[in-house]
């Protein structure tokens, strides 16, 4: 990977397939949004504020997801078969319960916890039906995402897309049959759409599972071939004599080793010291973001519902070069884990640029067509214009939201050190973020355009302590 032709390819290849899937996996949420919002605000909004508490366990998930990246990534470079596997046979147990736990919490209690986000009985009630079924979806999302987080550390980013497209396909004909009722189906509205969602991860976390276990037995007839290869080798060299028949010898052995052994106390050690500021940061961040949402909860229905319309084109902005910061977090592991400190700033310095010129074409492209894109919904004019003077706001913020994500969780977090990444997200978002929300919305009462584009500065905060760090190096490490 030596050549910038080389470099710039293994960057397309793992960058545009994650593009691709981040994009086809916020569609879902874009899908339900756009059926949902042709039974009114009142629906868009309830759904809206599930999704956020959705999202709380969706970031805890990518904590534990991302902390497997770090350790396989690195590992990989340094061609570590067993850590590779302990690391991800650790990260599926995390994924799992942590599963367990917030599919237990919504199918049992989510009127209490939607009563958090909103006063509304009619809201509350269409947000609790809506989580209690999609929180069936939680499980299959947990191995999904750690089993798409090996096979892209295996540069096998394109199997995972295709599971996407195919789930896309289905959540959009089952969001039709289900939500508005049908050929044979029951009209279902909000339910529906969740019972959609639900069915389409499942599926496509099967369909993962079958790739991935076809990767690893082509990976195992691989290594059968290279130690026949091997021993072949061996008896040559024992027929002739050569003082190269011990070497070759404990190559063959090195190559047949299962990656099955027990780890070690130190690397179970090693794991949770990166997974803990990843947990903390992600969850106090998430939490963070519902404070958000119940700030704009709290200013009124409408200011909701326009919040609510523009997260699926959030979701598309920051997905189409999501990507590139999962990319960035798995190429500069991997040369960090080769000890190449030099090769993983330079890397670093290039996938920030193409980040940024990406961010600026998409902000474009927003404002351009943001006008447009409200008038799929079904809502009243008000909330209509309301959401264009929002998109326009995201579409000024959107290149300092990716430039943090490419550093912050990608770059930063690659050498091992989470506590910078913790440290950041948790100075910007309770240091800043918060306190501006809440004192433009309840204390200066400023309406909703503006509460968010306060609140939105804790992102160049965020932008500008990551940027010392990163020019500081202490970030570079080889685990």
């Amino acid at each position: 990977m030596e050549p910038k032709e080389t470099f710039e390819r293994t960057v397309l290849k793992i960058a545009l397939p994650v593009t691709a899937q981040s994009l086809l996996q916020s569609s879902f949420s874009v899908i339900d949004q756009v059926m949902i919002g042709q039974l009114g605000s009142g629906s868009i909004a309830g759904v809206g504020l599930a999704g956020k508490f959705a999202s709380l366990y969706s970031v805890i998930l990518a904590a534990v997801a991302s902390a497997a990246g770090i350790m396989i990534s690195q590992y990989m470079g340094k061609k570590d078969e067993r850590r590779i596997a302990g690391s991800f046979s650790m990260a599926l147990a995390f994924a799992a319960g942590l599963a367990a736990v917030f599919t237990l919490l919504c199918v049992l209690f989510p009127e209490r916890i939607m009563s958090v986000y909103t006063g509304d009985a009619a809201t509350l009630a269409l947000a609790a039906a809506y989580l209690r079924i999609f929180a069936l979806s939680f499980l299959p999302a947990a191995v999904n995402a750690v089993v798409t987080t090996m096979l892209r550390c295996m540069e096998a980013a394109l199997l995972p897309l295709y599971a996407s497209i195919f789930a896309l396909i289905l959540n959009t004909g089952l969001n039709y049959l289900l939500i508005f009722g049908k050929w044979v189906f029951p009209e279902m509205g909000v339910q529906g759409a969740a019972a959609a969602s639900a069915v389409s991860q499942t599926i496509a976390c099967a369909l993962v599972a079958v790739f991935f276990f076809a990767v690893i037995r082509r990976r195992e007839r691989g290594r059968d071939t290279c130690g026949r290869s091997v021993r072949g080798t061996v008896q040559k060299e024992r027929a002739h004599g050569t003082v190269q028949k011990e070497r070759a010898r404990r190559t063959m052995q090195e190559e047949s080793r299962q990656p099955r052994l027990p780890l070690q106390r130190e690397f179970r050690l090693q794991y949770l010291k990166i997974l803990g500021p990843l947990l903390l940061c992600e969850f106090l961040w998430s939490l963070g973001e519902n404070v958000y949402t119940a700030i704009y909860g709290n200013i009124g229905t409408d200011a909701c519902a326009a919040m609510t319309m523009t997260i699926p084109v959030q979701t598309v902005v920051i997905g189409a070069l999501g990507g590139l910061a999962q990319a960035s977090g798995i190429l500069v592991g991997k040369s960090l884990g080769k000890r190449a400190y030099e090769r993983a700033y330079a890397e670093s310095k290039k996938l920030l640029l193409y980040g940024f010129f990406g961010s600026l074409l998409l902000s474009l492209a927003l404002a351009a067509v943001g006008p447009y894109y409200v008038k799929i919904y079904e809502v009243e004019p008000a909330v209509q214009e309301l959401t264009v003077r929002l998109l326009a706001v995201i579409a000024v913020i959107a290149p300092v939201k990716v430039q943090n994500m490419i550093l912050g969780g990608g770059i930063i977090r690659s050498g091992g050190k989470t506590k910078y990444a913790m440290w950041i997200d948790l100075i910007g978002t309770w240091g800043f973020g918060v306190p501006l929300g809440l004192f433009s919305a309840f204390v200066l009462r400023l309406p909703i355009t503006y509460v968010y584009f306060i609140l939105s500065l804790e992102e160049c905060v965020r932008l500008g302590i990551s940027l010392v760090v990163f020019r500081k190096k202490r970030w570079m490490d080889s685990i």
